[in-house]
């Protein structure tokens, strides 16, 4: 049996989780591992009903949160709602960034040019958003420049980070829908993504990690962190990128 996920915190009614890289929030029509629900499910056992507060791409890592009732589960989505939930990420980017902190507020729609119906884009008359980003390092490696980001999102939209990367001319390194070709993302869900795209993609998943999460609930603050995967890590360390990733991730 796999490792179900990394476990940051449980008690009666809250778990929270390091979610790997490469696995869907939601059910599919894959086994019971296949899921971070169903995975969840087989944790807590048929007694005690799991409800995701917070939920993030396949190919993000990090923070979860699990609420064990449906009481905790309204609490804590209201948070959320009403912005008061701190959020941290880490994501590594193309190139370097000239300064060393950057506010992005572009405001974003939907891409109606796009191939991919997912797909979103900064758009003038698309919701507020705004995010910072702080430079955490600047490294080289033999594939080119990148910049190591702290990152703040102050809204929620959809894809918000990685699209406001792709604004200010720094995609997200391994990033298939907003690097800058769609065709790695319909290659990726039809499974041939090809040697050469894999290594234009340098990195197995989207370099974009939830690393902290902060807020007050129950007349107490709670702060949750979680590290990023190896794969992450190595590449900011300086490590060769290995291209046997395949396999675990498509």
């Amino acid at each position: 049996m796999p490792d179900l996920f990394a476990i940051l915190h449980e008690d009666a009614d809250l778990l929270a989780i390091n979610k790997p890289a490469g696995l869907v929030c939601h059910p599919t029509k894959g086994d019971v591992y296949s899921s971070l629900i169903s995975r969840v499910r087989l944790h807590l056992g048929d007694a005690v009903s799991a409800h995701l507060v917070n939920r993030l791409d396949r190919e993000t890592s990090g923070v979860i949160l699990v609420a064990k009732s449906p009481e905790a589960d309204a609490a804590l989505k209201k948070l959320f709602a009403q912005r008061r939930v701190e959020k941290e990420y880490l994501a590594i980017a193309h190139g370097h960034f000239a300064a060393d902190s950057v506010t992005c507020e572009a405001a974003l729609g939907k891409d109606e040019q796009a191939i991919i119906a997912i797909k979103d884009c900064v758009r003038p008359d698309g919701a507020v958003s705004k995010t910072e980003f702080v430079v955490e390092q600047r490294i080289t490696r033999a594939e080119g420049n990148f910049t190591v980001l702290r990152v703040r999102p102050h809204s929620g939209r959809k894809h918000q980070i990685r699209i406001h990367l792709q604004h200010l001319g720094h995609p997200l390194v391994g990033d298939k829908l907003y690097g800058g070709d769609e065709r790695l993302y319909l290659d990726f869900v039809l499974r041939q993504l090809t040697a050469e795209q894999r290594a234009r993609l340098i990195l197995p998943c989207q370099a974009l990690h939830a690393a902290v999460l902060r807020f007050t609930w129950r007349a107490r603050d709670w702060e949750f962190r979680a590290d990023p995967e190896p794969w992450f890590t190595d590449f900011i360390a300086g490590q060769p990128s290995t291209p046997d990733w395949a396999e675990k991730y498509l």
